[in-house]
């Protein structure tokens, strides 16, 4: 299956979830004030999570009627990422008791004894990422580490960019995107389980709820963007080489570091072709 119909697929799947869930997602446990002061639901990263599981059992279901054998456009890799970091990132969104924010913040509650719901989405994200990082021919302990540290910080990094409506799908959209045409001349990208084509189902999974979450219908929350930035990550680290992945790893180290001095919000506000980008297609602030 190409790229293209995998997003497709992906997109298939979100909108029709939100469609036939808009009002489950209504439930007093999922509603959240969003940085303008609405009252939204945080239920759009489980749609994402659920229009992932749905392509993939439906393209296995349907390569099992015609070879006998099952096959999946989500490769196992991608599935688990997509399960592991939705699943922190939900715990953290129901859970969350907003008192403690960033990576020190967190590690020094965990450092008196308190563990926050933050620290459990860094740990279990580092295993998880450790746990789908490709194995190298060399070096592999050092390798799977660096692209265990990309993965997690990938995902946090998409976190960071959750703060206004559909920011951070912008963003995973133009990343992935570009991850995914540099190797369109790759056979595997045609191919059953290939990363790129698990990256095009979550992105179009993401596309299809990006109506939604610019209108302030839904946010994606800490379970959408958590995925986002760790499949985006999975791709790159399982299809671009080594420097390529040093200087990946050595920006999301920046980007994260950099996160606990400076506002992601304020820079992009402040320049004035972000700000075009980032508001387009949102509600006017007058709504």
């Amino acid at each position: 299956m190409s790229a293209l119909v995998a997003g497709l697929a992906g997109l298939a799947a979100a909108f029709g979830l939100w469609v036939a869930m808009a009002d489950m997602l209504q439930a007093p446990a999922l509603r959240r004030l969003n940085v303008r002061g609405r009252v939204v639901p945080v239920g759009g990263g489980i749609l994402l999570v659920l229009a992932v599981v749905v392509v993939a059992a439906g393209d296995s279901l349907a390569a099992t009627v015609r070879s006998g054998s099952g096959a999946v456009i989500v490769p196992d890799p991608m599935l688990l990422v997509v399960l592991g970091f939705g699943l922190l990132g939900l715990l953290d969104d129901l859970l969350e008791s907003g008192e403690v924010k960033g990576f020190r913040g967190h590690l020094s509650s965990l450092a008196r004894g308190r563990l926050t719901t933050g620290a459990v989405k860094l740990v279990g994200g580092g295993l998880v990422a450790l746990v789908v990082a490709p194995a190298r021919s060399h070096d592999r302990l050092l390798w799977l580490v660096l692209d265990a540290a990309l993965i997690a910080l990938g995902a946090n990094l998409a976190n960071l960019l959750d703060r206004a409506p559909g920011r951070v799908t912008k963003v995973a959209l133009v990343t992935g995107v570009l991850v995914i045409a540099t190797h369109l001349s790759d056979a595997s990208v045609v191919l059953v389980g290939s990363a790129p084509v698990g990256l095009a189902v979550v992105l179009g999974a993401a596309a299809g709820l990006l109506l939604p979450d610019l209108r302030e219908h839904v946010m994606l929350g800490d379970a959408g963007a958590n995925v986002l930035g760790a499949a985006v990550a999975l791709a790159f680290v399982t299809e671009v080489g080594a420097p390529g992945r040093l200087v990946a790893l050595a920006v999301v180290v920046v980007l994260n570091g950099a996160s606990e001095k400076v506002s992601f919000s304020r820079v992009i506000t402040g320049t004035p072709v972000l700000r075009t980008l980032d508001r387009l297609g949102r509600r006017p602030a007058e709504d």
